[in-house]
């Protein structure tokens, strides 16, 4: 008889410890929310929880260096729209400077408004996005471009760098998303060079010479064509960096999906785990408290 009371303690304890141990991790995921609250939980999918977190963490990171370089593009698409305008007002007035009525009065006047927007568009050179200087190349502390009108030439040589600047794609692959001011507006091309086209219209302008006028007002118009090329650039960026977030959302949204179906709990199957368990637990002990006592202490209890 007693063997056979204590063979029955036994299983009471095991019993006890099996449901104990289900009615914790019931409550514990009631509590957090969460399915795995350890490993031992669900040894067989931690490499791809794990795995799908990192894969999450990379996307989030992508998807920020995304967002920074969409501000740093619109900027830059901002500028060069300013300096297309800016260009054109250029040509126009060197048509104005080149017809027969104009004299040297005039012309001055012309020139001092063609230096005006040699300075706007240094200025523009120099645009900063969150204190970066977005044509600078690598070099975002330093200004790309000086100007003094005074000083021949009265722009600058270019003080950034070359610009290698390249965005993940959150696919894994990457492109160029960045040029440099010295490639936009001070190209090796004189054809193309939209600084030096101004400063030879400006300077043909205040020598009151029609002959270079001409020449050097066609020559603006070179540059500006050069100019809204690099425009177009930009463009295409805005396009991929706009195609890359919408690609990356989408990924983001998948992999939290996933991650959920690894790692949240069912919060009803949970509570009613949690509640069974409970139940069992206490079945199980008014159960016990009817078996026979086995020692003087039982009696005595």
């Amino acid at each position: 008889m007693l063997e056979y009371l204590n063979s029955t303690s036994a299983a009471f304890v095991a019993t006890m410890d099996k449901i104990e141990r289900r009615l914790t991790r019931a409550q514990q995921q009631v509590t957090t929310g969460l399915k795995m609250t350890s490993i031992s939980d669900s040894p067989d999918q931690v490499s791809s929880l794990l795995q799908t977190r990192a894969d999450l963490a990379t996307t989030e990171q992508v998807q920020s260096n995304l967002s920074r370089v969409k501000a740093e593009t619109d900027g830059a698409e901002q500028a060069l729209q300013s300096a297309v305008t800016m260009v054109e007002s250029a040509r126009t007035l060197g048509a104005q400077g080149a017809t027969d009525t104009s004299d040297a009065a005039s012309r001055k006047s012309i020139a001092d408004q063609v230096g005006s927007i040699m300075e706007e568009l240094v200025g523009l050179a120099n645009t900063t996005i969150e204190g970066r200087y977005i044509f600078s190349g690598d070099s975002d502390q330093q200004a790309p471009y000086s100007i003094d009108l005074s000083a021949t030439p009265p722009i600058g040589d270019y003080t950034g760098s070359a610009a290698s600047r390249v965005v993940q794609h959150p696919n894994g692959s990457r492109f160029p998303v960045s040029r440099t001011a010295q490639d936009i507006f001070d190209a090796a091309d004189p054809a193309s060079n939209v600084f030096k086209s101004l400063d030879a219209l400006r300077t043909a302008l205040l020598n009151n010479d029609s002959a270079a006028i001409k020449t050097a007002q066609g020559n603006v118009g070179t540059a500006l064509t050069y100019l809204n090329g690099q425009l177009a650039y930009y463009g295409n960026v805005q396009n991929k960096v706009a195609d890359a977030t919408t690609f990356g959302d989408k990924l983001k949204l998948q992999l939290q999906t996933h991650l959920s179906a690894l790692q949240d709990a069912d919060m009803t199957s949970s509570i009613l785990e949690m509640n069974q368990a409970m139940l069992q637990e206490t079945a199980a002990l008014q159960a016990q408290a009817k078996m026979p006592k086995t020692t003087l202490f039982d009696y005595l209890g």
